[in-house]
């Protein structure tokens, strides 16, 4: 990442799984890569979240130029978005996204026969094609709001 006054985009992603996914996403040719940083894992879903409310968020406040994706699993738990939701600070809900595989990355991966980061780099085609092939897959279609809210606010800095 070069300059963090300018528009661009944190991955705290839950575990290496997801990291590939990310890493993945970078790899699309259209991608602005100084505009997006995969940070270290936390481990767990958990404790991205505490990680994210205790170290991140206040960094945030300081760059209102950043947005964050907290990338998780949502072990196929209905209440899992509204937890996480729940624990982002009212100032920076508009710059926080939450986005993850319904059940695991290992049942998509299974599923589509694809790497992570196959995978990674086809949801990063559909987003700059404005295509919902991927992301309409039943274990992912769940971030259709999220991904709504996301193209405003990154797609303008996140492709070339």
């Amino acid at each position: 990442m070069s300059n963090k006054y300018l528009p661009h985009i944190h991955v705290l992603a839950e575990d290496d799984a997801n990291r590939q996914i990310a890493n993945g996403f970078m790899l699309a040719p259209n991608l602005n890569n100084r505009a997006v940083k995969v940070l270290p894992l936390p481990g767990g879903w958990k404790k991205t979240v505490e990680e994210f409310t205790k170290e991140y968020a206040s960094q945030m406040r300081q760059l209102p130029e950043r947005r964050m994706v907290l990338l998780i699993d949502f072990d196929n738990d209905e209440n899992r978005f509204n937890y996480v939701e729940s624990h982002i600070p009212e100032d920076l809900k508009a710059r926080v996204f939450v986005l993850g595989v319904l059940s695991e990355p290992e049942n998509l991966r299974t599923d589509i026969k694809k790497t992570f980061e196959e995978i990674g780099e086809a949801l990063a085609k559909d987003c700059s094609d404005n295509k919902n092939e991927l992301w309409g897959h039943h274990l992912l279609k769940h971030n259709k709001r999220e991904l709504d809210r996301m193209a405003t606010s990154v797609k303008p800095f996140l492709f070339k």
